[in-house]
């Protein structure tokens, strides 16, 4: 299916496939690398590694591997299952040389540190002292004679240390009982990889704000985030909708630093294409992009124009009235459930169908939503988090409140009746819209009180959204207010 025509879609998922190429093992030999990027902080790595085995037992080692692979998690296979191997030993050394890691080296012994830089008649000319490392951490240094808990300059470490090691190194002892040349695969698990998506909704229309239906364009973008510790030049990105469980580690990698950068379109007007693959739903973006280490990288993915939006307003004077009492009882006390909120939401909705210039899953993501003002510059009016959304089913999200529509909810009569086993409670919610427009408030009710229950009074119409919840629809005039009553009478 093809997404990128005259309006292009997609966003948001769960996860990300990206094949790339890294440097080459050897010179002859590129060592192409497929990642599977899940936005929960790892990735499933794929790669070529190019085995020259010998007759008993040959230690083979790479460094083509992440700073954060999960060690556990590797798996080395002869994807042709030509050749027999048997691998007795793996190790995996992260050690990659620091300060700290060849102070630890050299306790015990004597090094030089500068301690400063001189000029001596132009030229330079640099002092040193000598130190004892009797300790690396927290530093302990025997220096002249006296010990000091700092280190008394820049240490100098001999060129020719045992084990530095600059890249994370993979190791193993394989044994085979003749000689073998061949490409295996390495496969494994590692963290530092994140991405996330994010819809852009802008308002066709000018300062609007009271339309109950108006065409707005979507505009998608994802966010790839590399901390692996290794750079990826150049990456073929797909995505794949869905939910993988994941046992995460105790302490997570940290968030993406660098630079953001918005990728290039290589390839011209890709066309993002879709399929379905078991339960999830896998999207080739069809273009080429870097993606470096610390990098933050933005790729446009979604153009969708002229998409009409819903608005709708919503009061819901005691939102934190959603629990219900213990089965066969009723909460009695007059001040439960009330409140003293204003807020008037606004709340968005469109159809994700093929008539709206979409028809396509919608992954999760951030939902923004723009609008011009009357001068045509764009402002930021709202956002929230949207759910995977599959095609022809609703995409809903509040924006905001509104700043000229208030509300006020009243309880203006209560009575209890222990004997007959009765309560009736009476409210009034005033809705004022301060706009020069009239308009539509959904004015929602909670009705948890008791198990059983009826609507004994009501100044207006209502709708019953489920067992315990109504919405009395009210039109507003223009700088004018409007109140709803009721009386509901439970039972238990």
């Amino acid at each position: 299916m093809s997404l990128l025509w005259k309006s292009r879609a997609l966003s948001s998922a769960v996860l990300v496939l990206l094949t790339v190429s890294l440097p080459a093992q050897t010179a002859d030999a590129p060592a192409p690398l497929s990642l599977t990027i899940y936005n929960q902080d790892f990735a499933v790595a794929r790669t070529t590694l190019d085995l020259d085995l010998k007759p008993g037992i040959s230690e083979v080692t790479t460094t083509e591997v992440t700073s954060q692979v999960e060690p556990d998690s590797v798996i080395l296979r002869d994807p042709t299952s030509k050749h027999a191997f048997v691998i007795g030993e793996q190790n995996y050394d992260a050690g990659v040389v620091t300060q700290e890691w060849l102070l630890q080296k050299y306790e015990g012994k004597t090094l030089a540190f500068e301690t400063s830089t001189l000029f001596t008649d132009g030229n330079l000319k640099r002092t040193y002292v000598q130190g004892k490392i009797l300790r690396a951490n927290p530093p302990l240094v025997e220096t002249d004679g006296k010990m000091v808990f700092h280190l008394p300059g820049t240490p100098e470490f001999p060129a020719t240390t045992d084990g530095l090691l600059l890249k994370p190194t993979l190791r193993w002892q394989i044994s085979s009982d003749k000689a073998a040349h061949f490409p295996a695969e390495l496969s494994y698990i590692t963290r530092g990889f994140n991405w996330s998506a994010t819809y852009n909704l802008v308002a066709a229309q000018g300062v609007g704000g009271t339309a109950s239906s108006e065409p707005m364009d979507l505009i998608g973008w994802i966010t790839l985030n590399n901390n692996s510790g290794v750079d990826f030049p150049a990456a073929r990105i797909q995505l794949m909708a869905g939910e993988v469980a994941k046992i995460q580690p105790l302490v997570f990698a940290g968030i993406a630093r660098g630079a953001i950068g918005a990728a290039q379109n290589i390839n011209g007007n890709a066309v993002v294409t879709q399929q379905n693959v078991d339960d999830f739903h896998l999207y080739d973006l069809n273009r080429t992009t870097a993606l470096r280490n610390d990098e933050q990288k933005q790729v446009q993915f979604l153009e969708a124009v002229q998409i009409p939006v819903n608005r709708t307003y919503e009061f819901d004077g005691a939102p934190q009235f959603r629990y219900n009492t213990s089965s066969g009882n009723a909460n009695v006390y007059p001040e439960y459930g009330l409140s003293d909120g204003t807020r008037v939401t606004i709340n968005n909705e469109f159809m994700n169908s093929e008539a709206n210039h979409l028809g396509v899953p919608l992954p999760a993501g951030r939902m923004r939503l723009y609008r011009r003002d009357k001068a045509g510059a764009m402002q930021f009016v709202g956002e929230a988090e949207i759910m995977h959304t599959p095609r022809n089913e609703k995409v809903s999200f509040v924006s905001g409140a509104a700043f000229d529509i208030v509300g006020k909810r009243t309880q203006t009569d209560f009575k209890v009746d222990q004997s007959r086993r009765t309560v009736d409670e009476s409210f009034a919610i005033e809705i004022k819209n301060r706009k020069e427009q009239p308009v539509e408030v959904n004015v929602a009710e909670h009705l948890y009180r008791a198990a059983n229950w009826e609507i004994a009074q009501r100044s207006a119409d209502y709708t019953r959204t489920d067992s315990h919840n109504i919405t009395f629809p009210v039109t507003v005039k223009a700088d004018s207010t409007t109140t709803v009553t009721y009386t509901v009478h439970y039972t238990w």
